[in-house]
């Protein structure tokens, strides 16, 4: 790597998308953002916004064939703004890989080893970790000089005890299958919890903090000194929280009952829990700006569907109060953890006692900053801090090349 080399390109190869953006380390700046998305369809589309202050968004259609086709035209746009993918202060290619087991809890230099393991990983992972090998293997073939990084998802949730990882189920059965909690979103808890210490003015080794990373997908964090001692995702995404389409933690002999009294099968069950559960199926919406705005029109599937979603998230902020045993500050991050003013709201609602109450006033401002919503005196901070992980994945694949 030369030393004019401080620029990163993340790369977070989907099924059928690719999101990427180029960052310059020196200060963090964003030199473009990008969307490649419904690749392989006629309707294919790449949306590119280069920054500065005259910089003008830039959208091609048509038919994308594949993610290398994708990552091709990706490269002309950047090639465009004079940043390109053959451009000599490109220092590295950060990738998001969905899961890396216990294998990987670290950001990992990509060589033929990596990308092997990762492939074995793919029965734990068959909705991810497919598309994030295409990206890898095609952004090593554009650039097969250039360092290939993979930043994990599941790498920040690796410190958990195994009191906390372990499933009570047959032991040789767990092993043999690799059943365990991994936990997911471990970019963003790891980017919130270094961004809250900060913002709380003390190191992160003397924090104690519940992280809530609320989104579509929803994921809570239990956070000790820096490390993760648990999280609401288990084995796949699906644990845990209500979330937009999930159903989160349910009662695994419900799958039994679908299939004997519903005659539903595998794929079937699999679709109603990932796709059609959650907020979606208790009330036909997961945008919570729509059901906030039932809720307050008085729908009543709207309320239950809210008040379910609130009770889940009191449910693990009393669980890990419980495991922390202190806990010096309550975060909230992702798009409605960032934004849902009535969520923070409702979420610490009679938890006085614990120590955490939230302002109404300060509650209320709507910000891209890290701020406090607690009262100045309050026992136990509540914070709201916008999550980065594309900056997260930068900064991680940067500081292992550049060490």
């Amino acid at each position: 790597m030369t030393s004019q080399a401080t620029r990163v390109l993340v790369l977070n190869s989907g099924s059928s998308s690719v999101k990427y953006q180029l960052l310059d380390m020196r200060d963090g700046t964003r030199l473009a953002v990008g969307l490649v998305e419904r690749i392989g369809e006629s309707a294919s589309r790449l949306v590119h916004t280069p920054s500065g202050d005259r910089a003008e968004r830039r959208e091609r259609t048509g038919r994308i064939a594949d993610h290398e086709e994708a990552l091709r035209a990706v490269a002309e746009e950047l090639a465009l703004d004079g940043t390109g993918v053959d451009s000599p202060e490109l220092a590295a290619i950060g990738h998001r890989v969905v899961h890396g087991g216990l294998e990987f809890s670290a950001p990992t230099v990509i060589d033929d080893a990596v990308l092997a393991e990762i492939e074995r990983l793919v029965p734990v992972a068959p909705l991810h970790n497919p598309a994030n090998i295409t990206g890898i293997k095609t952004a090593r073939a554009l650039r097969p000089d250039l360092p290939q990084v993979a930043v994990f998802d599941t790498a920040f949730h690796t410190t958990m005890p195994e009191h906390a990882a372990r499933y009570a189920i047959d032991t040789a059965t767990a092993d043999a299958h690799r059943i365990r909690r991994y936990g997911f979103h471990g970019t963003s808890h790891a980017y919130v919890s270094r961004r809250a210490a900060e913002l709380l003015g003390r190191p992160p080794g003397e924090l104690n903090l519940i992280v809530l990373h609320l989104g579509n997908g929803a994921s809570a964090s239990a956070v000790a000194g820096g490390r993760c001692v648990d999280t609401s995702m288990g084995l796949t995404p699906l644990e845990g929280l209500v979330m937009g389409t999930r159903s989160g933690d349910i009662d695994p002999a419900v799958v039994f009952h679908l299939e004997r009294v519903a005659g539903m099968d595998t794929d079937e069950i699999d679709e109603l829990l990932n796709k059609k559960s959650g907020l979606t199926g208790l009330c036909g919406d997961n945008d919570m700006r729509e059901i906030r705005r039932r809720v307050d029109a008085g729908d009543d599937a709207a309320t239950l569907a809210f008040d379910i979603y609130i009770h889940r998230l009191k449910k693990y902020i009393g669980a890990y109060y419980a495991v922390l045993g202190r806990v010096d500050a309550v975060v909230f991050t992702a798009g409605v953890g960032e934004n849902a003013a009535p969520v923070r709201e409702a979420a610490i609602a009679g938890l006085g006692e614990l120590g955490l109450v939230v302002d109404a006033e300060l509650n209320a401002v709507r910000s891209g900053e890290p701020r406090l919503v607690s009262p100045q005196d309050a026992r136990v901070a509540v914070a709201v801090v916008p999550t980065d992980e594309e900056m997260e994945i930068a900064r991680q694949t940067f500081a292992l090349v550049d060490a």
